[in-house]
């Protein structure tokens, strides 16, 4: 039986392709098409989901799609109609475009499929799921529990804001919801937008920023804009807002309550003020997310918990809550957002609508194989593609590229590494990542401003051999996702002197924190990522050839992009990347490149080259 899934239409469109229970393919339109959050039709993805399992449009049992327009529609009418006239700017903006093209969704998506060739009706096999049971099944399915909560967070989807299912065997069912505009996606988005950052996409921004502040506005925010009940359920105070009439997401009274106007992205600096603002909605955020956690396995007795929605992206949320031990085991979906809503589209229709058996891996694994669920190139393919693009390359045998490779790394060089499957979410995981050596007190600056051209302040993941993560972390057990925040291990951290303990904002960027500082955040912490030999064996190979030469198992990690850019999907993207940016080593396959080496004519400007994300 074979199973497609789609989001579409708002952002971060997908397609998911689910066949006899296993994910076959998941990837981004962005990637593809070259445009950050692509919301369009997702016909490069589909295409790509079509080819990997070698079947046509016809061959499909069922397309689900991740949420139900009309239910969509209906909140967006309903809310005008109770805040008019106020909030009328906004209606006319949106609605007309509701009427033309959402309203008639169902009719959209055959008209789009068509296009695809088949001759099959689509009268009986396109089918909709809600959108916070297409994040729920994309967290319990693939999930290695048999049985388990699912919390689900984001922005909005249909009506929910935050659902509680419960998952047994093939079987999910919503028990709880929170409706809008009571959201803890939509507060912290509101924090991203009046610290200056983009909706959508900088609420990340956001949480690395806080460490640098101090949470000094807790309390204004609990006892002016949220109400947090004990159980974790929680009521916004909707005059501070502006996102349920208006074109901004906070309004006067939300700058008069903190005494500033919001910040003009990229136009103003960012001041101890936006780092404090910053500290104090990540604080807001982890205690509703712990307390929600506590009810939940209070009032279901569930021993294991799965995470999906945007806010199931916060990884410094996510590690507090496993710390704290409320439950035995935690898994969090890696395509949390809404380009995971396509993968969880599918997963519904395999089980819930059409009732099949489940079985969780045998292994004790979750069945995600790695989030390595994009497209990959052989290699005759990637020297024809490199060629083509004249590039320079030296052709290596595995060995030769493994060391060649770690000694650039040891060397201090930036490598852009391009390895098997993309990567299917938001985390580069060691397919289409940009590498470096942790140890570097230089690295994080080099990379953040020289190679990714982005704020300064933006701390970097470390990729560590998985058997390894207990010694230079305070985490026991796997992160193959990079979506857990842990400590530094106490041993490798380094004391602060009387003055730079002196240091404010962004002064203590340059405070070297342990002996791997490329990965320390300033209050100790770092995003860990747990390399696994039977998922990526290639990565952790180079890994630990990097650990034979430096003694450090650890290595830099980021995604293979510039800022405002789609990580990169082919070989030719990671050549104009490598060419457009300050990277100084590119490994393809096994071709191996030099900057130095490169026709100086094809050097690039990237610094530039994209809206800013």
């Amino acid at each position: 039986m074979k199973i497609l899934g789609l989001s579409a239409f708002y952002h971060d469109s997908a397609a998911a392709l689910v066949e006899d229970s296993v994910i076959t393919a998941a990837a981004q339109e962005e990637r593809f098409t070259r445009k950050k959050h692509d919301a369009a039709f997702p016909e490069n993805a589909i295409a790509y989901c079509l080819s990997q399992a070698k079947c046509s449009i016809d061959d499909l049992d069922l397309v689900v799609f991740y949420d139900k327009p009309f239910l969509k529609f209906e909140r967006l009418l309903e809310t005008y109609m109770a805040l008019a006239p106020r909030g009328f700017a906004s209606f006319r903006k949106s609605i007309p475009v509701w009427v033309r093209e959402k309203l008639f969704q169902k009719d959209l998506l055959k008209t789009s499929l068509s296009t695809l060739g088949g001759t099959r009706s689509w009268r009986e096999r396109l089918l909709f799921a809600e959108h916070h049971l297409s994040h729920a099944a994309s967290a319990f399915f693939p999930s290695p529990f048999q049985d388990a909560a699912v919390l689900t967070m984001d922005g909005v989807g249909e009506w929910t804001t935050t659902s509680l299912a419960m998952g047994s065997g093939n079987k999910l069912e919503i028990h709880k919801e929170l409706h809008f505009p009571h959201s803890l996606g939509l507060l912290y988005s509101a924090f991203t937008y009046y610290t200056g950052f983009k909706v959508n996409s900088g609420e990340y921004k956001v949480m690395g920023l806080a460490p640098y502040g101090e949470p000094k506005y807790v309390n204004i925010i609990l006892e002016n804009i949220i109400d947090v009940k004990k159980d974790g359920t929680f009521w916004l105070d909707q005059s501070y807002f502006d996102y349920c009439a208006g074109l901004h997401m906070t309004n006067e009274k939300f700058a008069d309550l903190f005494g500033q106007k919001a910040r003009v992205a990229e136009n103003e600096p960012l001041t101890q003020f936006h780092m404090d603002i910053a500290a104090s909605v990540q604080a807001v955020t982890e205690q509703v997310v712990l307390k929600l956690a506590r009810s939940v396995r209070e009032e279901t007795g569930a021993r294991t918990l799965c995470l999906a929605g945007g806010v199931a992206l916060n990884c410094v949320a996510n590690g507090k809550l496993l710390k704290e031990g409320i439950f035995d085991d935690i898994w969090i979906q890696p395509a949390a957002g809404d380009a995971g809503g396509a993968l969880g589209a599918a997963l519904a229709g395999y089980y819930l609508f059409s009732g099949q058996d489940r079985s969780a891996p045998a292994n004790g694994r979750d069945s995600m194989a790695g989030s390595y669920l994009g497209p990959d190139w052989a290699q005759d393919d990637i020297e024809k593609r490199l060629t083509a693009a004249g590039a320079t390359f030296t052709v290596l045998g595995d060995e030769d590229l493994i060391d060649a490779t770690a000694a650039s790394l040891a060397g201090e060089k930036a490598v852009g590494w391009m390895q098997g499957r993309m990567e299917f979410g938001p985390r580069a995981l060691g397919g289409r990542s940009i590498l470096g050596d942790p140890r570097s007190p230089s690295m994080q600056k080099v990379l953040n401003l020289k190679v990714k051209y982005r704020e300064s302040f933006r701390p970097f993941a470390p990729s560590v051999l998985r058997e390894d993560v207990g010694e230079w972390f305070e985490l026991d057990g796997d992160s193959p996702y990079m979506l857990l925040v842990a400590p530094v291990h106490e041993r490798l951290r380094r004391a602060m002197t009387t003055e730079e303990q002196q240091l404010f904002g962004i002064d203590k960027l340059n405070v070297p924190r342990s002996s791997i500082p490329a990965v320390t955040h300033v209050d100790y912490s770092a995003r860990v990522q747990t390399v696994h030999a039977e998922t990526n064996p290639r990565y952790h190979a180079l890994i630990s050839r990097f650990k034979a030469l430096t003694g450090c198992p650890v290595v830099v990690n980021t995604s293979f992009n510039v800022r405002g850019e789609p990580i990169v999907c082919t070989p030719e993207d990671a050549f104009r990347c490598f060419m457009g940016s300050e990277i100084d080593v590119l490994v393809v396959g096994n071709c191996f490149l030099k900057k130095e080496d490169q026709d100086p004519t094809l050097k690039l400007d990237y610094k530039d080259a994209f809206e800013l994300d």
